[in-house]
């Protein structure tokens, strides 16, 4: 996703589509709470004029995040509504955008930045998935029941219970 000015000088009209899937998958190292992410459907309208060009984009995808409660793998829908502006020659004080360097306008950093900003403090999965999916044993620990519980006897009460049996 990246045109240089002349291409987009060349494209003709003020106005032109843009409809690119694109791979981030590379985001998964960037942050590890991202399991897995679908390519990336970036569509919208490009306005160009001498002084500024104007990108209106939806970006839309899925992340694979892990449960907060359950760690049970969360498909995330992603649908971002944005306007991206970037000037070609200079950038006012009270102008919000991004100035053209080197001639070079490159979509991909904008969209990698919105796609992470996306991403929730918490996921939590239906209720449903997370019973089918829920690990109850791990490094060190385990889902155990009441019954299991009340049944188990502390090994530092071990010794006590023994000399509870010889009074008796």
């Amino acid at each position: 996703m990246k045109w240089t000015v002349l291409q987009i000088q060349r494209m003709g009209g003020h106005n032109f589509q843009i409809d690119e899937t694109v791979d981030f998958s590379y985001l998964k190292e960037m942050d590890k709470q991202i399991l897995d992410i679908s390519p990336i459907l970036v569509r919208g309208e490009v306005e160009f004029d001498s002084s500024k060009v104007v990108f209106h984009l939806t970006i839309q995808g899925t992340f694979v995040l892990p449960c907060s409660k359950t760690l049970v793998e969360v498909n995330y829908p992603v649908n971002i509504q944005t306007t991206e502006t970037f000037f070609l020659h200079s950038l006012e004080d009270d102008e919000e955008g991004e100035l053209v360097e080197n001639g070079v306008i490159d979509l991909t950093p904008v969209v990698q930045e919105l796609l992470l900003l996306e991403i929730p403090m918490q996921v939590y999965a239906d209720s449903s998935d997370q019973e089918s999916g829920t690990p109850f044993s791990g490094k060190g620990w385990e889902v155990v029941t009441e019954e299991e519980q009340a049944q188990k006897i502390d090994p530092r009460m071990a010794k006590l219970a023994e000399l509870f049996k010889k009074d008796e």
